[in-house]
Parts: structure tokens; C-alpha cells; sequence
């Protein structure tokens, strides 16, 4: 149980009354526009780059990941304690996937149908936990966070996929997995952890100690220059399109 008056995540500003700032903090908007840079990712190795399709897949994702799956994993067991309530938690859930599915079928028909069904299975497979929480893992997280938008961004494109859009989403899943080891220790030592000290020795002989806020600081950091990082490279490579 996290200290009265901490933080839930570095991006949280909701006070859990269920305002305005809830709302933000349950968009998790650093690693919400992390994600949908590999979307980004894939449209641009598919040349020539369609914008609009490429705005529509962005719009998709954003309701699905962004809102969405935000919003179950918020209804499991609050880790962000937002005041929320539960049933308009669903509600936006079940509104937003839905949308972007449709979008999906919209857009792409029966070609993008396989994606718009694997789609839905992950984002409720893996935030409710389901078939006995095993697809709530290190793997299926960067399955389902890194390489698929960057598959689903790229066949949008052109209704077809290249070994550029392979290669493009294995550094997705890569990048994802290095998330995952950062943020998996970042909120254990946020939400879980009230105390800690750690007592480093030099060579010299000379001692530091280190508590809570200097092991969660450099964690923290990584994570925040990760999301700068990944989004300008996603930027970089759409107006090189």
C-alpha cells in the first residue's frame, strides 16, 4: 500500500474524486503515446505512406489502447485509485473497443477483420486477466503493446505486410519488453512499497545509502526519456514519408 498523499504513477494528477484529472491519469498519457508511435512505425515502412489511414489506425488505437484498455485495467483491482466509477469504467470500455473495431471493419473490411478480432482478444484477454491471467505476461504484453500496432499500422497501409514491417515490429516487442522492465519495478516500488534502504560500499571505502525516492528517480527517468525517444523517432519517420 502506497504512503498517503503518493502518486500512483509519475503521470498521475487525479485527486480520486473522479474529475477531470482522473480521467487524464487513466489515459496513461506518456505510455499511451509510446504505443501508438508503433503504429507510426509500421505505416512508415510501407511506402507511400497514406495519410489518412494512417490517422484512422491512430484513432482506432487510441480508443482501444488509450481508453479502453486503460479503463478494464483500471476496473481490475484500481492501480491507479482513480474515483471512477465502476460502471462508467465499463461502460467507456466496452464503448471504446467497440468503436475501434468497428472503425476497423470500417476501413479495412473483411481484409483487416483477422486483426480487428485478434485485436479484441488481447485487450480483453490481457486487462481482465482472463484464461487464468495467462496472457497477463511479460510476453503477451509486448505481443499485444509493441508488435502488434506496429503490424496493424503497416497492413492499413496497403492491405499488405513486407520484412521491413517484421523487422519493425521485433524492435517493438524489444522496446516493449525493456518497458515492461522498468515499469514493473516502478510500480512496486510506487504502490507497494512504503520503505526501503539500500546501503552501497565504494572501493574507497566510503558508504551511500539510498531509499524509496532515489531507487524509483533513475526508473523513472528512463521511462519518461524512452517515450520523448520513441515518439520522435515515430515522428521522424513519417515526415521522412
Amino acid at each position: 500500500m502506497r504512503a498517503s498523499g503518493e502518486r500512483s504513477a509519475f503521470y498521475a494528477v487525479g485527486r480520486g474524486t473522479g474529475g477531470l484529472g482522473d480521467w487524464v491519469t487513466l489515459l496513461h498519457p506518456p505510455y499511451t503515446l509510446w504505443h501508438l508511435s508503433y503504429v507510426a512505425f509500421g505505416a512508415a515502412v510501407m511506402p507511400p505512406l497514406v495519410l489518412w489511414r494512417l490517422g484512422g489506425t491512430l484513432v482506432a488505437f487510441f480508443l482501444a489502447v488509450g481508453i479502453g484498455a486503460h479503463a478494464l485495467d483500471e476496473l481490475h483491482g484500481r492501480p491507479l485509485g482513480t474515483g471512477i466509477d465502476g460502471t462508467l469504467l465499463w461502460a467507456t470500455a466496452v464503448v471504446s473497443i467497440t468503436a475501434a473495431m468497428v472503425l476497423g471493419l470500417v476501413d479495412g473490411g473483411w481484409r483487416l477483420l483477422p486483426f480487428v478480432l485478434i485485436g479484441g482478444v488481447l485487450v480483453y484477454g490481457y486487462n481482465l486477466e482472463l484464461f487464468g491471467g495467462r496472457m497477463h505476461g511479460d510476453i503477451w504484453f509486448a505481443l499485444a503493446w509493441g508488435a502488434f500496432p506496429v503490424l496493424v499500422g503497416a497492413y492499413a497501409q496497403h492491405w499488405t505486410l513486407s520484412l521491413a514491417a517484421g523487422v519493425a515490429a521485433v524492435a517493438a516487442f524489444f522496446l516493449s519488453l525493456g518497458q515492461r522492465a522498468l515499469s514493473t519495478p516502478a510500480r512496486t516500488l510506487r504502490r507497494r512499497v512504503t520503505r526501503v534502504t539500500v546501503r552501497l560500499t565504494f572501493t574507497d571505502g566510503s558508504e551511500r545509502q539510498l531509499g524509496r525516492a532515489e531507487l524509483l528517480s533513475p526508473i523513472e527517468r528512463a521511462l519518461r526519456f524512452f517515450v520523448c525517444a520513441t515518439s520522435a523517432v515515430a515522428l521522424a519517420m513519417v515526415l521522412a514519408r
